[in-house]
């Protein structure tokens, strides 16, 4: 058997569930889910000092859902767990029934493997506290590939419906912010939710606010995702959204990735909200109401934080990972700095006021409340960014590693990071970006691009991602030519194929 602790994936475990040929080897086979789910109960038990206790389990539409939840009851029961069996729901629902007192959950499994191909899926873990951090699996899995496994009676199996009241918390919230029962009445409001677990949001949330969801369009979950893959940071599946309200005349968007914890919008135009956009209408929303400081991931753009501190807020720019940008939020209003939102690019927003937790419906749920009061006031959403600094151009590349260095790439990887960061100070028109917690951000000056760019490794793969941006027409063409002089000496190393690419293209 294979080690499992090669499916740590983040705080996640995430491995292949189904074969799309033959000789597709399959790593989340009933026999890992069923010792990492006895692993868990270990490892719960002995962090809660409960020798009896329940779990909830959820999961997404993909199409092994059936069989791992089925692995998953069955390993819980063997362990002596009670298990309150949710069948399709929402990542963030998976943590809120914790928070039910009477829902007498002790602790929750989500199947997912959120936005990954529908052949992948994976398994997410909660306590009250929140979702477990990489430690915490990477000791399971290591619990699990020593076979540990709780001695006890057979616990039971209830099945709950708990969508729908999550659906009824966001309703009152909303009517409990604007004061009216249905204060979405006359916004036709479109949800894509691309045949994952977010379908619920139209009919369940947005209904009974009074929104016309007519326009709204794969809203049934369908794990073979034959319409575009659910993920606001895919452009097919922005593109989708974004032309079905122009179709339809829809006020406003919304999409959701496949497990419900991010989301996107676009406004009545089919302007699209997402990354940088979406980040400071969240962030002007907040900051209305307190000043604060934003918290991002580290490839959002310098005009994102010119829109945050002209609305009073500071924006501090951490390391990519939403576990890193909740980690540092959480410390920030530890030492008394108050910081109302933990966003990434890609997504995943989680707010103070809501646990912290990356939750896609909360996130839209907080946008509308707004939507609704503007919309008295004869005013639009995008109103609140319509002056925010967008760059003339933004390009990503992504570099992979040469044969010979694919065995040692993160040790190769960060020494060219590190050894560019003590040459740009001496390059003609660089910086060093002074606010980096990441790889390396290098500032350039008119002549050499007029924007900037970031050099990191990735979480997970052996990919050096280049981002850039450029406030001028042109510049992103001149600052790639830049970096192919900067990271040439790392040729033999780091594969420069795509970034020479992007350069005889433009």
């Amino acid at each position: 058997m294979m080690l499992l602790s090669r499916l740590k994936s983040g705080s996640d475990v995430r491995g292949t569930a189904l074969a799309n040929f033959p000789e597709e080897q399959i790593d989340l086979t009933d026999e890992a889910v069923a010792a990492i789910v006895r692993a868990f109960c270990v490892w719960f038990s002995k962090k809660s000092g409960k020798s009896a206790f329940t779990v909830a389990v959820g999961h997404d539409s993909r199409l092994s859902a059936k069989r791992i939840a089925d692995c998953t009851l069955k390993a819980l029961t063997e362990s002596g767990a009670d298990a309150l069996f949710c069948g399709l729901s929402s990542t963030p629902s998976m943590f809120m029934i914790l928070q039910e007192k009477d829902m007498g959950a002790d602790a929750s499994v989500m199947i997912t493997a959120s936005h990954l191909p529908y052949n992948m899926n994976g398994l997410k873990f909660f306590t009250k506290e929140g979702g477990l951090e990489g430690k915490d699996i990477a000791e399971i899995l290591a619990l699990a590939d020593e076979g540990a496994a709780p001695h006890a009676d057979k616990g039971s199996v209830k099945n709950v419906s708990f969508l729908g009241r999550y659906s009824e918390n966001l309703v009152r919230f909303v009517r409990e912010k604007t004061g009216k029962d249905k204060p979405l009445a006359g916004k036709k409001i479109a949800v894509d939710a691309g045949n994952g677990a977010g379908g619920f949001y139209a009919d369940m949330v947005l209904a009974p606010l009074g929104a016309d969801v007519s326009a709204s369009q794969f809203l049934e979950p369908d794990g073979r995702f034959p319409n575009h893959i659910p993920n606001p940071e895919n452009a097919a599946a922005m593109k989708s959204i974004s032309d079905r309200v122009k179709e339809t005349g829809a006020d406003f968007g919304i999409i959701f990735d496949t497990d419900g914890d991010r989301a996107a919008c676009v406004d009545k135009s089919g302007e699209e909200i997402n990354r940088n956009r979406l980040i400071a209408l969240v962030s002007a929303i907040l900051l209305s109401e307190k000043k604060g400081t934003i918290v991002t991931d580290s490839v959002t753009s310098d005009g994102l934080t010119r829109f945050i501190e002209s609305r009073g807020g500071r924006h501090c720019r951490y390391k990519r990972g939403y576990k890193n940008v909740i980690d540092k939020a959480k410390e920030l209003n530890a030492a008394g700095e108050y910081a109302p939102l933990a966003i990434e690019t890609s997504g995943h927003a989680a707010l103070e006021e809501n646990y912290f937790l990356d939750d896609g419906a909360y996130l839209v749920t907080r946008i509308l409340v707004t939507l609704a009061k503007l919309s008295a006031e004869g005013r639009d959403i995008s109103d609140l960014i319509a002056d925010l600094p967008e760059p003339a151009e933004s390009a990503e590349v992504r570099l992979g590693f040469t044969e010979a260095r694919k065995a040692d790439f993160k040790a190769k990887g960060n020494a060219a990071i590190e050894d560019i960061k003590k040459r740009v100070p001496a390059l003609a028109g660089t910086a060093l970006a002074p606010d980096n917690y990441e790889g390396v951000r290098i500032n350039f000056d008119k002549e050499h691009g007029n924007g900037w760019a970031l050099i990191r490794m990735s979480l997970h793969e052996p990919i050096v991602p280049v981002n850039f941006e450029s406030d001028s027409a042109g510049g992103c063409l001149a600052i790639a030519k830049e970096l192919q002089a900067m990271l040439s000496p790392y040729a033999a190393d780091i594969d420069m194929t795509n970034l020479n690419k992007y350069i005889e293209k433009s």
